[in-house]
């Protein structure tokens, strides 16, 4: 049997299914399967290599569904994909996919076993030139899900999107305040009107517990412990990055805070109000660093500059989770957590 792959005359060989071409020399797998043929190299001139590499080759063409492989489209099965993984996911990240999806439909408008590496470099190579380094990232890296997800479901042999590169996102500067521009800002927030004031909450907030934005704006009065003197970071409705609830000591300038917003309430609030009503204060921060002549902070400058003083101290994450009985530097871990919190609140 002679056949033409990319032009080159293929020699059947004395293995079934084992084919050589008389130019490069190079075997190729050439299987039949429900009326489909399937041709794939076997990128070798050796011919116990490629003997073996065919008997791999043979496993996973057994297990191909054709009839699917033919007949779902890629936007179709990788929102197939999406349900079947979107469950672990958080809200936030489960958007992100269904984003990167849609930007991924215009370039593969055809069934998932059509897709190869010519179409996924016409991909990268349009995306890369329009999408920023994040952007494509995310899209290389949904795109590589969805294609493993299909060899799993036994409609593709192998995934031709991973040999695409991950680009190089460069960090942007992150300006932090300083102590004094910190309190300037919160001075600011708190001499504008009533609208600003949980902007300045929300703010001091994440400065003096070093949670993020969204577990920050999710803890409950619930979640504090005052007679313990600790707090748990729960992450609300759509949990933590990590998904785990973790327990911190309730720092001194945390509870001076909590103490005195508490205070100002018409009434107690129950456990399950939340601490700061709003979601984010990036405008308001905006105003006030204008106002105040101050660089432009971003809401995240204040948990970074939690995470900054604490560095300072030697004190790791792993340390903030661990609990109260870790001794370092001579000094058991409630010295040295009191010792950063009023610098903190400071």
């Amino acid at each position: 049997m002679k056949s033409n792959h990319k032009s080159q005359a293929l020699e059947k060989t004395n293995i079934p299914c084992l084919y050589r071409s008389a130019d490069s020399g190079i075997f190729y797998g050439i299987f039949s399967r429900k009326g489909d043929q399937i041709k794939k190299s076997l990128k070798t001139t050796d011919k116990e290599l490629a003997r073996r590499r065919l008997e791999g080759l043979r496993q996973k063409v057994a297990r191909l569904n054709t009839k699917v492989g033919r007949a779902i489209l890629f936007v179709d099965f990788a929102k197939r994909w999406l349900e079947a993984v979107g469950g672990a996911m958080k809200q936030s990240s489960r958007e992100r996919r269904e984003a990167a999806i849609k930007a991924l439909k215009p370039y593969f408008t055809n069934t998932v076993r059509a897709i190869d590496k010519s179409q996924v470099d016409t991909w990268a190579g349009s995306r890369n030139k329009t999408a920023s380094a994040r952007t494509f990232n995310i899209e290389r890296e949904t795109l590589i899900q969805v294609l493993d997800y299909a060899m799993r479901e036994g409609l593709i042999l192998e995934n031709p999107a991973r040999v695409v590169e991950r680009r190089k996102q460069h960090q942007a500067r992150v300006v932090i305040p300083s102590k004094a521009q910190f309190k300037t800002l919160l001075d600011t927030l708190r001499q504008s009107d009533a609208r600003y004031h949980e902007a300045a909450d929300l703010c001091e907030l994440l400065a003096y517990s070093g949670c993020r934005l969204a577990e920050a704006t999710a803890m409950t009065w619930g979640d504090v412990n005052l007679e313990l003197k600790n707090f748990t970071v729960t992450g609300g409705e759509y949990g933590t990055k990590n998904h785990e609830a973790r327990t911190i000591p309730l720092f001194p300038g945390l509870e001076e805070f909590l103490l005195r917003l508490q205070a100002s309430l018409s009434k107690l609030p129950e456990p399950t109000d939340r601490i700061v009503q709003i979601e984010n204060a990036k405008k308001a921060i905006t105003t006030a660093c204008s106002a105040a002549g101050l660089p432009t902070f971003t809401i995240t400058v204040c948990d970074t500059s939690f995470v900054r003083t604490r560095s300072k101290l030697g004190l790791t994450s792993r340390l903030l989770r661990a609990g109260l009985v870790t001794r370092m530097a001579g000094c058991w871990w409630p010295k040295r957590t009191d010792t950063y919190a009023t610098n903190t609140a400071q």
